[in-house]
């Protein structure tokens, strides 16, 4: 169950990120589902030193994560295009 839980929070977590930065009509559902997740363990290395991804899904939790995949997708950008949008 908590493997379903991941795919679906993290493809909440990309597509929200991705709506943020202007990137949604380029990411499908999959790399949505990427974007979170490894944006989820990005921003616990940011934020909590690694241990985000060990809490219970709170609020924090997410904002933590969608903080993360916004960082990424920025990242993303910028090596992509030169820019950030």
């Amino acid at each position: 169950m908590g493997f379903i839980l991941w795919l679906v929070v993290g493809g909440v977590i990309g597509w929200l990120a991705s709506m943020i930065m202007r990137t949604d009509a380029q990411q499908g559902v999959f790399l949505n589902i990427v974007v979170g997740i490894v944006g989820a363990f990005i921003g616990g290395l940011i934020v909590a030193g690694g241990s985000i991804n060990n809490a219970p899904l709170t609020v924090t939790s997410f904002l933590v994560s969608l903080l993360g995949a916004v960082v990424l997708l920025g990242i993303v950008n910028l090596v992509r295009r030169g820019s950030l949008r």
